[in-house]
């Protein structure tokens, strides 16, 4: 064959241009490694943390190890569900329920505590768990899980545990009621909002509802208790809450601290002896009067310890 010089050329070229071509047809559209845009963040759950970012939400929580008291109650299970029961020493059902929702934490030490110190009022503490058995011991695992947080599966235990204290022989309740913290003060909120059948709701500095059509179901007194220092759910936010409530006409109760978010909480930094101590005097009477028809003995205001 005959062998030309042009044929020559090309074949000793070839391996040359080749690298040439091969970038030659990538598709001008395709960006290079370096200038790949970084993944999105996973969208925020509007309404966790009000009206500040989630890492600004952080900074109002940091858990303090101190020990809370040992438990008096004891740990059931509700349905598929694991909760916290502490019954009224010596107490015989029928008695009156409450229904206690943890803060962003997890159903932890210091809400049975607070389960605790609510039964000793005379009341069956059913403190339920949101988080399916996960407890947070920084503000990271904290909002990961209250970002997990399934709001209809939420829903459907605080629905149970109310069942749950109708229902079982050691309650019989007659009369129930739910009080939640933070986190766990928005839930309080939605239960009343879920169950017609509900004789009161303690929300502690939870984040209110905004469409005044969601507040159509309420039947339950509502209390309100929430810090003017409280970045996450303002002033201004507390009034307009409020003013929807008045509109529609909802039986409700609000009473406002010089005090920063969680001041309630005694394992929290911001937490406020003098205040919590007052906050839950005005929560007690508030429980006994719609629980059991009579107001609250005067006391002197002590905060949980």
């Amino acid at each position: 064959m005959k062998i030309t010089r042009s044929l020559v050329v090309a074949l000793v070229l070839a391996p040359a241009l080749a690298p040439a071509l091969a970038i030659g047809a990538q598709k001008p559209s395709d960006p290079k490694p370096s200038e790949q845009k970084p993944a999105e963040k996973p969208a925020e759950k509007k309404g966790l943390t009000g009206q500040i970012s989630e890492e600004e939400f952080k900074k109002l929580h940091e858990l303090k190890t101190d020990a809370a008291p040992p438990g008096k109650g004891t740990m059931i299970e509700i349905g598929k569900e694991k909760a916290y029961l502490s019954i009224p020493e010596g107490a015989k059902a029928p008695m009156p329920a409450v229904i206690v929702i943890h803060e962003w934490w997890g159903l932890n030490d210091n809400v049975m505590h607070w389960a605790d110190r609510i039964a000793a009022e005379g009341y069956a503490a059913i403190a339920v768990d949101l988080y399916g058995g996960v407890v947070a011991k920084n503000p990271d695992e904290a909002m990961g899980a209250m970002r997990k947080v399934d709001d209809k599966k939420a829903t459907e235990i605080m629905l149970a545990a109310l069942k749950f204290a109708k229902d079982d022989p050691r309650i019989q309740a007659t009369k129930r009621a739910s009080i939640g913290w933070c986190f766990g003060g928005g839930m309080s909120l939605q239960l009343a909002l879920a169950a017609p059948d509900l004789d009161a709701a303690v929300m502690y500095y939870g984040h209110p509802v905004e469409d005044p059509k969601a507040l159509e179901t309420l039947k339950a007194p509502l209390l309100g208790i929430f810090g003017t220092k409280d970045k996450s759910i303002p002033p201004e936010v507390v009034k307009k809450f409020d003013d929807m409530l008045t509109d529609a006409k909802k039986a409700h109760h609000f009473h406002s601290f010089d005090a920063d978010h969680a001041f309630a909480n005694p394992s929290n930094p911001h937490y406020d002896e003098k205040n919590a101590g007052a906050a839950w005097e005005i929560a007690r009477a508030f429980l006994a009067e719609h629980l059991k028809g009579a107001k609250a003995e005067a006391k002197e205001a002590k905060s949980p310890k």
